[in-house]
């Protein structure tokens, strides 16, 4: 029952993370803002879920590792900084990697510590 759990999360993770990009560059932004959105938005839920007492295993499957893990993307953001590198320099990558990692960091433990009562 488990991997049909994370299945199911994943099919909506998944296109969520595709359509987030793909409006980034449709607004005129950068794909990389929109994995950057999915990833803070992603810890975020993820940091929710994990700061809850008592959460079913089973909601953990679906939303933890199937939506948060497809909706959220380390090999993206990676690319996304290698490619920052060479088209932008590196003050605009070193940017959006600080970026990433200092928001999805404060978004997870943010909603980690309010899911806490904290």
């Amino acid at each position: 029952m488990t991997p049909l759990l994370v299945a199911l999360g994943a099919a909506v993770g998944a296109p969520l993370r595709l359509l987030a990009t793909r409006l980034a560059g449709r607004a005129g932004r950068d794909p990389a803002a929109g994995t950057l959105a999915v990833n803070v938005a992603g810890s975020a839920v993820l940091g929710l879920l994990l700061g809850l007492a008592d959460v079913p295993a089973g909601v953990l499957a679906l939303v933890g590792a199937g939506f948060c893990g497809a909706l959220t993307t380390f090999s993206t953001f990676g690319t996304d900084v290698v490619r920052l590198l060479g088209e932008r320099g590196a003050g605009r990558a070193l940017g959006y990697l600080l970026a990433t990692l200092v928001l999805g960091l404060g978004a997870a433990a943010g909603a980690y510590l309010v899911a806490r009562g904290s």
